[in-house]
């Protein structure tokens, strides 16, 4: 009767192990890019400040590829508007992403975060009970 127990018991927690690691690596990897998308925005929005204080006269120059194209001062502050708005929106997009259960859809990063640490959580708390229903026996 101890061996089926003892198997179980080790089923559980490889399953436990497997699914920290894999809401780890997926809450790293929502942060990361979370990060490196705040830093865009937050690039073109400097940028842009610089920018508009320049006299309306000014020249300037976009870089594409290994040449600039001169460019009015009108046309690069659109430019880094749009490239701050497709970075608040993918930053928007990483938040809601669904965890892949299929009862969540669109949740929060922190509600995400929140949802992976209780399922790990649950999974602790059953392999508790096994472990006292083994002792009682």
């Amino acid at each position: 009767m101890a061996a089926p127990v003892d198997l179980e018991l080790k089923k559980a927690f490889t399953e436990l192990q497997a699914k920290v690691i894999d809401t780890q690596q997926k809450v790293k990897l929502a942060d990361i890019q979370i990060e490196q998308l705040s830093k865009t925005k937050k690039h073109a929005h400097l940028t842009d400040t610089e920018v508009m204080m320049l006299v309306d006269e000014t020249r300037m120059y976009e870089g594409v590829g290994r040449m600039f194209i001169l460019q009015s001062k009108g046309v690069i502050h659109n430019q880094l508007l749009e490239k701050q708005r497709i970075a608040e929106e993918k930053i928007k997009e990483l938040e809601e992403e669904a965890v892949g259960a299929p009862q969540i859809m669109e949740i929060g990063l922190r509600q995400k975060k929140s949802y992976l640490e209780r399922s790990v959580k649950e999974a602790e708390d059953n392999i508790r009970e096994m472990l006292m229903a083994r002792r009682a026996q």
